[in-house]
This record gives C-alpha cells, sequence and structure tokens, in this order.
C-alpha cells in the first residue's frame, strides 16, 4: 500500500487558506470500491483509505513512513497563480470593453 504526501489545495468555496498550511498523508486505495446489490451505495473492504495523517512539515511525514515501513510518494505543492487586479483597472481607458451599469 502506498501512501501519498501532499499540501491539501485551497478550498475553492473560500477565500481563505486554512487547513493548507499542513502536509497531509492519505493511502491510495488497494481495492476497487464495489456498489452493493441490496442499497446501491459504493463500499469497500479496504479501511486505510478512510484514515488521513496531518504533519507540521514534509520531514516529519517523510520520518513517519520511513520508521513503518510505508512506501510513499511525495507531492509537491504548486505556487498559486496570482492575477494582480486593482479596482481602478475597471474605469481604465484601455479596457476591451467600456465600462457600464
Amino acid at each position: 500500500m502506498t501512501a501519498r504526501i501532499y499540501k491539501p489545495a485551497k478550498n475553492a468555496m473560500q477565500s481563505g487558506l486554512a487547513k493548507t498550511k499542513e502536509w497531509q498523508l492519505d493511502y491510495e486505495p488497494e481495492q476497487p470500491r464495489v456498489i452493493e446489490p441490496l442499497m446501491g451505495w459504493t463500499s469497500s473492504g479496504d479501511t486505510r483509505q478512510q484514515l488521513t495523517l496531518h504533519f507540521h512539515t514534509r520531514e516529519d511525514a517523510i520520518a513517519y513512513c520511513e520508521r513503518e515501513g510505508i512506501p510513499y510518494q511525495v507531492i509537491e505543492p504548486k505556487p498559486p497563480a496570482r492575477r494582480r487586479a486593482a479596482y481602478s483597472d475597471n474605469f481604465a481607458f484601455r479596457r476591451d470593453m467600456p465600462w457600464t451599469h
């Protein structure tokens, strides 16, 4: 079973950066999910999929995997694409479309 170590992305529904500072360890699924015939729910016998561990640094997560003998894969975070915009740009003469209400 391989573990993924990564920094979670920012929530798309919020503007804040909560829960993006720590590194997270998730296990990749060993078994595919199956659909239960009676109720139609998806289920799996793999209980490690439900486990998520949080670490302050990437090195702590790697040390945990090496200490426990867990193969791991580190996914480096991408820097966020920031677009600088000023309120005055709404009224600039160089706009393609004129500003109207």
